[in-house]
């Protein structure tokens, strides 16, 4: 890999440019999640469709688990409050968690979780699909968030707060990235998680993630296969994916370099530093400061004792300097 490519991975990224590039994603899929939804029709006729590919193989697992929620409260309520809040609590919760305890695999893991929604959202443009509770009452599926809507923020319209149904959609079911954004979350607890806690919490919330969807009847069965699918194939994406960016960012900046390395600018003019910043330049020498300010001191008494320069002379000399210091000493 390249030093640049190495440093960048490395390095934990600017924290604000993180969050507007998630912000900005993000608002790509909502508005994609839009602009994808197909014909109401067509939507119903797959949802009927995996019906009758999971009673065929004895997947309908959603029938059991919709009248367990339905008839139990206990269950229902926690249930929906869980479809309608942790798909947008833990998620973000966990990459935060990459970002400042794991910042060499958050890039990876930043990547492979953009890279699988946008798989999701291809999902949801070539297949649209009815969810279990949208279907006719006939087919055995009750609705638990319409049914509870009183002890939440949700309505009648998915898990979309009252007076917003219309801003989600609906038949955005196959793949389940309920599901897929959980087993995101899983692997990395279970990966990058040193305590026991978080490796079973790496277990348990995908699998009551499952639970919860179908239940809930908002999701098949093999929505939520698909979304453990979408997951697998953004894992397998994530390395090449980063090495292009990588081959790119470095092209990129190769590129710059030389067209500055080549640029035919004007030689800078040289700027006096010290004229600048008042610092003295590093190669000119450093000239001691006047202390006297001009003025002019005495040459004072002579101590006892005090060598003279005459003296010293003579006793380099002749080596009696120091006697004669002391006869003079003496004289006087």
């Amino acid at each position: 890999m390249p030093q640049t490519a190495r440093a960048r991975t490395a390095h934990r990224p600017r924290w604000w440019a993180e969050l507007l590039l998630l912000a900005v994603v993000y608002g790509a899929y909502s508005a994609g999640r839009l602009l994808a939804r197909g014909d109401v029709s067509t939507a119903v006729d797959h949802g009927l469709a995996i019906l009758r590919i999971e009673k065929a193989f004895f997947l309908n697992a959603e029938h059991p688990l919709n009248r367990l929620f339905t008839s139990t409260p206990a269950l229902g309520i926690p249930a929906d409050f869980a479809y309608a809040s942790l798909h947008y609590l833990v998620t973000p919760a966990v990459l935060i968690w990459i970002f400042r305890r794991r910042p060499a695999h958050y890039r990876a893991a930043r990547a492979w979780l953009m890279l699988s929604t946008l798989l999701g959202l291809i999902g949801f443009t070539l297949l649209p699909t009815c969810p279990p509770r949208l279907l006719d009452a006939s087919y055995g599926f009750v609705d638990t968030m319409a049914q509870y809507s009183s002890y939440g923020w949700w309505g009648a319209e998915a898990s979309a707060p009252r007076g917003l149904g219309g801003m989600t959609n609906q038949y955005a079911a196959m793949p389940s990235l309920h599901v897929g954004w959980a087993v995101w979350c899983g692997v990395l607890l279970w990966r990058h998680g040193k305590s026991p806690l978080l490796r079973v919490l790496g277990v348990v919330y995908p699998l009551v993630t499952v639970i919860v969807v179908m239940g809930t009847a908002n999701h098949y069965f093999l929505d939520a296969v698909a979304g453990v699918a979408v997951m697998g194939a953004g894992a397998l994406l994530t390395a090449p994916a980063l090495r292009a960016a990588d081959r790119g960012w470095t092209r990129a900046t190769g590129r710059y370099a030389f067209v500055a390395r080549h640029a035919r600018l004007p030689a800078p003019t040289p700027v006096d530093e010290a004229s600048v910043t008042g610092a003295t330049p590093v190669n000119s020498p450093v000239k001691p400061p006047i202390v006297s300010d001009g003025c002019e001191t005495s040459p004072g008494e002579r101590f006892p004792g005090q060598r003279t320069r005459t003296n010293s002379s003579t006793r380099t000399a002749g080596g009696t300097g120091a006697a004669a210091d002391d006869a003079a000493t003496a004289a006087r």
